[in-house]
């Protein structure tokens, strides 16, 4: 007879079943360290740690809904945890069915996920993924000049939609082929514009593909989320300009492709260092996750040492907020205005200390824990260099 399941506290199910699947939050030292062993797991649940006991013991188990959408937030300074965090829920999205995880790497520190089946991909998207009215922002134009004026012009007329709605869905499903960067610099030169106008175009679009992520027949964005294994979007030593456009394309095509129906897995899309990528070309494609991510299945989870950096709406969307340990005055502030009249206290006065844990607010269940992260059973890259560990002698 196989043996049943470790019992597990589930956060963010809110559909009326049993959120604890029997487990005690108190020092239940029977169920300690009960996930996956055997290779045990509960369907649709990542099990992310444990609860801290007041004895600071591991208590039962603590998982996190994968059968619905979300939006999340985790937060902590640097070295706490929080790259540490994001990397433990890739994992249990990795052995869930009927989800894929995508992971947005701007710091090159998930590569280990490839031991879960993953695999690191480097960064590739099509030019009409980005909307015509974004061309002059990304480029850094300002688009009422007449260079940004002529680029916007160019590409709305390659794709043959100004309103970037079309272009996005075309992106996502694959469906329409997408300009060149060199077919638009020509359109550019044949442009009936001045010639200091169209050569201060064409240096931009040169710049553009300079950067490396642009490619005309790049797979479709779907195609990141197919199969379920991780996908590591490696955005290390990527330029800003060009790892928001990155960004963009993905948050917007995972959206549309399961509206259109090309995508039968909820795609979870994992973003690292999250607050580089609002107030830029990024910005409203995750602001529409955030907002109306979860009506198609696509979850959002932004990590960032920054949560003053974030902007409100990442924190009011979220249903799940995850928070190692802040020290700066503003970030406790952004903690603190996540605060719902359900708790009782301060949130920022219940942060905890230690590495590895975290205060997690659950706004399904309307309660907050303190919880241990579980170990990574992938290597974890995100770990500073020690000068100690390279001054070590050679052995003779």
């Amino acid at each position: 007879m196989p043996r049943q399941p470790g019992r597990v506290y589930v956060l963010g199910r809110d559909d009326g079943t049993d959120r604890t699947e029997g487990a005690d939050r108190g020092d239940c030292a029977d169920l300690r360290d009960s996930a996956h062993r055997d290779g045990d797991r509960l369907p649709h649940t990542a099990r992310i740690g444990s609860f801290l006991a007041r004895d600071g013991s591991a208590g039962a188990p603590v998982g996190v809904d994968l059968d619905r959408p979300h939006a999340g937030v985790v937060f902590g300074k640097r070295g706490t945890g929080k790259s540490y965090t994001l990397g433990v829920l890739a994992e249990e999205l990795a052995d869930a069915g009927g989800v894929a995880p995508v992971v947005v790497d701007p710091m090159g520190v998930f590569a280990g996920l490839e031991a879960a089946g993953g695999r690191t991909v480097d960064p590739a998207v099509r030019p009409a993924s980005i909307p015509p009215s974004a061309w002059p922002n990304l480029l850094g134009l300002a688009p009422a000049s007449g260079p940004g004026t002529l680029v916007w012009q160019v590409v709305a007329d390659a794709v043959d939609d100004g309103s970037g709605e079309a272009t996005d869905r075309n992106a996502a499903s694959g469906t329409t082929p997408s300009p060149s960067l060199a077919a638009l610099r020509e359109a550019v030169d044949a442009a009936d514009a001045p010639a200091e106008t169209r050569r201060a175009a064409a240096n931009h679009l040169r710049l553009a593909a300079s950067w490396g992520v642009f490619d005309a027949d790049a797979p479709p964005v779907a195609s990141l989320a197919a199969d379920g294994d991780p996908a590591v979007l490696d955005l290390a030593g990527v330029p800003d300009a060009a790892a928001a456009a990155v960004v963009r394309a993905v948050a917007r095509g995972l959206y549309d492709a399961r509206i259109a129906g090309d995508l039968s897995r909820l795609p979870w899309l994992l973003v690292d260092e999250a607050h580089a990528f609002f107030d830029g070309v990024a910005d409203p494609a995750l602001r529409t996750l955030l907002t109306r991510g979860r009506a198609p299945g696509v979850s959002l989870v932004c990590a960032t040492q920054r949560p003053a950096a974030l902007p409100s709406v990442a924190v009011s969307q979220s249903d799940l907020l995850v928070s190692h340990r802040l020290t700066a005055a503003r970030d406790v502030e952004r903690l603190a205005a996540a605060e719902a009249t359900y708790l009782a206290g301060d949130l920022a006065s219940r942060l905890p200390e230690g590495v590895g844990e975290a205060l997690v607010v659950d706004d399904a269940t309307e309660t907050a824990h303190t919880v241990r992260i579980r170990e990574r059973r992938t290597p974890h890259e995100g770990e500073s260099p020690r000068a100690s560990r390279l001054s070590d002698p050679e052995p003779h």
